[in-house]
């Protein structure tokens, strides 16, 4: 194959790189977010409106956990990335530059973002519900549930074995499916937006978004956050799609009243206060509810 072996102090510096940006990103990003969502005192004659999910303040522990497993997990997102940046550098990958010539070129590009999302939105639906089966979800996946009520931070919380099992996918398909560079940037955003805003407590969408097309096909915090405080179904990472097919979408947290940003939790009877009495139980008992 192209471009392999790769040279060891080129994969070592490459890696170092790109392990210094994940992270870097990260607390770039979630950062300015989070002090948006939970610590700014909103200002007088200004509205900053969107819908609270969590039912409680984020905790110390909690974020520290959030930060922790995040930092962890940037070092193992490095590693193949690194390797196929550095295979791609000897010519080795099917990541290609320059200007798209033709209009089957041009197509591609957002076809190829289509398929590499859904790619990556099917393995992820597949790996997360096994993940939560009993014999496996406390090696896995129980560092991040530990965030019942997530933060923003919780974005890249993976523990390191689903790190593992998640960080190799995109790299490996580059090796083989063409992807133009400025497309897979678009991907790695898109990805990082997602991730972020389905992490936040709250629900940044318009609500006519949540009930309209958007909210039926595509993911946000109104589903991903049931999945927090129930354990049972919305496994499904950008689209609804599996989750439909395999009967295993829970529908989305019951919208309470538009509440400013920073606000006092809504003290409304939803779907999040019913999900998370029963993960109390669930947990008392010590078993996740799965499948």
């Amino acid at each position: 194959m192209d471009g392999w072996p790769i040279p060891l102090w080129g994969f070592v510096a490459t890696y170092a790189g790109l392990s210094a940006i994940i992270i870097a990103r990260y607390f770039a990003i979630v950062a300015p977010i989070h002090w948006a969502l939970w610590q700014r005192t909103p200002a007088p004659n200004k509205i900053y409106y969107a819908r609270r999910l969590s039912k409680r303040d984020p905790t110390r522990a909690t974020i520290t956990n959030e930060i922790r497993l995040s930092v962890i997990s940037g070092f193992i997102y490095a590693l193949p990335a690194a390797i196929v940046l550095e295979m791609w550098k000897a010519g080795g990958s099917a990541i290609y530059g320059g200007l798209p010539v033709g209009l089957g070129a041009w197509l591609w590009l957002p076809a190829s973002a289509v398929l590499y999302l859904f790619a990556q939105d099917s393995w992820f639906y597949a790996t997360h519900r096994f993940m939560h089966h009993p014999k496996l979800f406390k090696h896995t996946h129980a560092g991040h549930h530990r965030s019942v009520q997530p933060t923003p931070w919780a974005s890249f919380s993976f523990d390191p074995i689903e790190a593992v099992s998640s960080a190799w996918l995109l790299p490996v398909m580059a090796l083989f499916v063409p992807i133009h560079w400025a497309t897979a940037l678009v991907i790695l955003m898109l990805m990082t937006i997602n991730s972020v805003f389905n992490h936040a407590g709250w629900e940044v969408y318009p609500q006519r978004w949540i009930e309209g097309w958007w909210g039926r096909h595509i993911i946000t915090a109104s589903h991903h956050n049931l999945h927090h405080t129930n354990f049972k179904g919305n496994y499904g990472l950008y689209f609804r799609f599996w989750d439909k097919v395999c009967g295993t979408d829970r529908g989305l947290v019951k919208a309470g009243p538009v509440a400013p940003i920073n606000a006092p939790p809504i003290e409304t009877k939803s779907a999040v206060a019913v999900a998370q009495n029963s993960m109390s139980v669930r947990h008392s008992r010590g078993k996740p509810d799965v499948f």
